[in-house]
């Protein structure tokens, strides 16, 4: 990174973050924390040369690695709070996400918010003092520097305002205990976006194509086309979405020197050896061993984990007859794979030696220690928004080209007649198409609130509980929409307001 060896950053991030940790998360620390102690003289001088500021955005990078949240807990906020996936496993907050039924008090919940808001808070530092450094760095390397924390702020707003609609904007780094700094109110769903939108053309100002040719860097660092993309996926997803902006920003990301290309093999991109791969645009990157990633160990089966004990994130019936109807083998084995199990599951078997599903896009458990990286952004999902934005616009024969395209690698034939008909039709086809591209993506709950289908989809999913014989009844309201703001940050904070109905 900027000609640092990764070991020497590394060191260098031991000082910057114990530091980080003792001023944090200002939303997530407790009320008594006394910050008096860490001077403006002491954060100034933390920072002063190109190698330290460079450590401090390593650490904010740092974040996606370290917050299980990002490592995990996405898949359960998008794939099993949706129609894709079941909690599995044993653990009673999960089991709240599946059935849609989240309470204040659910510590992933409130994991999850102090976990984003550290990663800000770091963000922060790194966007106040890369102007002052003067020593050891070039002005095109404070650029890059500074769009990535742009970038990197705006990621995590939008994992936050998607969640839970407005919440308070910390835009500067806290060294003030005073409680008119730390206990902002939550800032209007508009305002956030805004915030997000202005942070991201900041960051498209200052980002590069790539580094180089080192595509392990060029993935595993915010460049212009990851900055195109996200805000490519902001203008779909706010409360008024603006279609224009959405085709112009993928354009940006499908024609960017970059060379953004679909790999002409699906199976290829979760196979465990093709990652940073020209299909990707934004990956976390995990290396193995102490830098290894948990998560595909809580997911895959005996055979491949190497324990016996029930697994999470089970894929659902609805899932697994999405892909069989569609005739679609190659995403299915690719995301599913299916292993009889000593143990019962409500949904695929009420006795041992059931035949169940495991989610399978990542395939090395190596022992909690796998090298799997985690795709955050890539061209399929980027190319499918265009297709929706187009056909919004009237452009439905592009869009159906774009849709046939993604089609075409998965060895299916092309929409029919009936499927591209209308824009109505067409917009079912290119939601059913991002459910099999993008399934354990951490994108489904997103894609039904921008449709406006979440209520209507998962009060409708078939679901039998195997262990009663009854119908499962999600009875998803429109309070269920956004999650509840976590209540130990209401009970810190009075300035925030709890969503309605919880």
């Amino acid at each position: 990174m900027l000609d640092f060896k990764k070991n020497d950053i590394m060191k260098n991030l031991k000082k910057y973050i114990v530091y980080s940790m003792l001023i944090g998360s200002l939303a997530s620390c407790d009320d008594e924390l006394d910050l008096k102690p860490i001077s403006e003289e002491t954060a100034a001088s933390a920072y002063a040369t190109g190698p330290q500021i460079q450590a401090a955005l390593t650490g904010v990078y740092e974040s996606f690695q370290s917050s299980d949240y990002y490592i995990w807990d996405r898949v359960i906020y998008q794939d099993v709070r949706s129609d894709n996936y079941y909690a599995g496993g044993d653990n009673p907050e999960i089991f709240q996400f599946d059935r849609v039924e989240v309470t204040p008090t659910n510590s992933r919940v409130y994991g999850m918010w102090g976990n984003v808001y550290n990663a800000i808070s770091k963000a922060n530092v790194v966007l106040e003092n890369a102007p002052l450094v003067e020593e050891r760095i070039t002005e095109e390397e404070r650029e890059h520097i500074m769009g990535q924390a742009y970038f990197l702020r705006a990621y995590h707003y939008f994992t936050l305002v998607k969640n839970f609609g407005g919440v308070p904007l910390y835009l500067e780094f806290i060294n003030s205990p005073d409680p008119s700094v730390t206990r902002l109110p939550r800032a209007s769903q508009d305002e956030v976006y805004a915030q997000i939108l202005a942070d991201l053309e900041e960051a498209v100002i200052r980002l590069p194509d790539d580094y180089g040719d080192d595509a392990s860097e060029n993935k595993a660092r915010a460049t212009k086309g990851a900055a195109n993309a996200l805000l490519a996926k902001v203008y779909a997803q706010m409360p008024t979405p603006d279609y224009a902006e959405v085709v112009a920003h993928a354009d940006a990301v499908i024609n960017s020197s970059a060379g953004y290309s679909l790999l002409s093999n699906y199976a290829e991109l979760f196979s465990g050896n093709n990652y940073n791969n020209s299909e990707s645009i934004l990956e976390i990157q995990f290396l193995g061993g102490d830098e290894g990633n948990w998560a595909p160990q809580m997911h895959l089966p005996p055979s491949i984990s190497g324990d016996s004990w029930r697994k999470f994130v089970t894929p659902s019936v609805d899932l697994v007859d999405a892909f069989d109807a569609e005739g679609d083998q190659i995403r299915k084995n690719a995301t599913i794979l299916f292993e009889n199990v000593t143990w019962i599951d409500e949904y695929w078997g009420n006795s041992p030696n059931s035949s169940v599903p495991f989610a399978y896009k990542w395939k090395n458990a190596s022992a909690w220690a796998s090298a799997d990286n985690e795709y955050l952004l890539r061209l399929a999902d980027i190319m499918l928004l265009k297709a929706e934005a187009l056909n919004v616009l009237g452009q439905t024969a592009q869009a159906e080209q774009i849709v046939n395209t993604i089609r075409d690698r998965a060895e299916l034939d092309p929409l029919t007649q009936e499927q591209t008909s209308s824009q109505s039709a067409m917009r079912d086809a290119i939601l059913k198409e991002r459910r099999l591209e993008l399934a354990q993506e951490a994108k489904r709950w997103d894609d039904l609130i921008r449709y406006d289908r979440a209520i209507e989809v998962m009060n409708n999913v078939d679901d039998v509980d195997l262990s009663t014989g009854q119908s499962v009844n999600y009875n998803v309201t429109e309070k269920d929409l956004l999650l509840p703001i976590p209540q130990d940050e209401i009970d810190r904070n009075p300035n925030l307001e709890q969503n309605p109905g919880y």
